[in-house]
C-alpha cells in the first residue's frame, strides 16, 4: 500500500502532537502553570486586537466571546484537574484560535 503526501504530513502532525503531549503529561503541573500565564497573555492580546480593529461590531463581539470562552475553558480544565489530554488539546485550541484572531486583525 503506497502512502501519499497527505498521509505523511498527517503522520508528522500526529507524531508531533503525541510527543508534545507525552512531554506535557510528564510535567503537567509545571507546564499547566506556565501555559495559563502564556495563553492568558495571548488571549488578552487577541482581545485587544479585536477591539482596536475595523470589523463589524457584531463580528467583533462574537470573536471576543470565543476568545474569552476558550481561554476560560483551558483555565477551568487546569483548575478542575481534567485529564491531561483534554487540558493539552484545549491549550492547543486556545493558542491557535488566539493566534488566528491576531493574524487576521494584522492583515
Amino acid at each position: 500500500m503506497a502512502t501519499n503526501g497527505v498521509n505523511r504530513s498527517n503522520n508528522r502532525v500526529t507524531n508531533l502532537h503525541n510527543q508534545l503531549f507525552l512531554e506535557f503529561k510528564k510535567g503537567q503541573m509545571g507546564y499547566s502553570t506556565i501555559a495559563i500565564i502564556g495563553q492568558s497573555c495571548l488571549g488578552s492580546a487577541a482581545a485587544m486586537m479585536l477591539l482596536m480593529g475595523d470589523m463589524d461590531m457584531l463580528l467583533k463581539m462574537i470573536l471576543l466571546f470565543f476568545v474569552t470562552i476558550f481561554c476560560m475553558a483551558f483555565n477551568g480544565a487546569v483548575l478542575a484537574q481534567l485529564k491531561p489530554l483534554i487540558t493539552f488539546n484545549l491549550l492547543i485550541l486556545t493558542t491557535l484560535f488566539s493566534l488566528i484572531v491576531i493574524v487576521i486583525n494584522l492583515i
